[in-house]
């Protein structure tokens, strides 16, 4: 009587493998998730300038104008709204949108007092992230 159990069980799980193989290959040619038009193994969607589109998402743009940024210093400081690095993202924002022309105007709102343990102040990190981004957009 064991014998017939074990039987029909080594029957039951080979019918199954027979069955469930033909699935498994058809669905291992087929990607498992959809693909993202944005991502760098598809260039055909991704936006050909070095800055994004004004439709971009809020962390692509941020992202984007943070590497002029990314010298400065991300600690919040006490008594004054977001960090200076959040404060130049932003003004790198402003420039590239044409809402200011001159590094230095649009940098003003930034600290002109030194921080421990890091080059420059904020003020002079931003003014030559500005200059950076001026000059990378005017020559693309």
């Amino acid at each position: 009587m064991r014998i017939r159990h074990t039987v029909a069980l080594v029957g039951a799980v080979a019918g199954l493998a027979v069955g469930v193989a033909p699935a498994l290959a058809s669905g291992a040619a087929q990607p498992t998730h959809p693909t993202h038009p944005a991502h760098p193994a598809h260039p055909s969607g991704a936006t050909t300038g070095s800055q994004p589109g004004p439709t971009a998402s809020l962390p692509a743009k941020a992202k984007a104008y943070g590497r002029y940024c990314q010298d400065e210093s991300k600690t919040h400081v006490a008594g004054t709204p977001g960090t200076p690095f959040s404060t130049c993202v932003t003004d790198m924002a402003k420039l590239a949108k044409g809402k200011a022309s001159n590094p230095h105007r649009v940098c003003l709102n930034e600290s002109k007092t030194h921080v421990a343990h890091t080059k420059g102040t904020p003020y002079s990190q931003c003014v030559a992230g500005g200059e950076r981004l001026l000059k990378e957009t005017s020559t693309s």
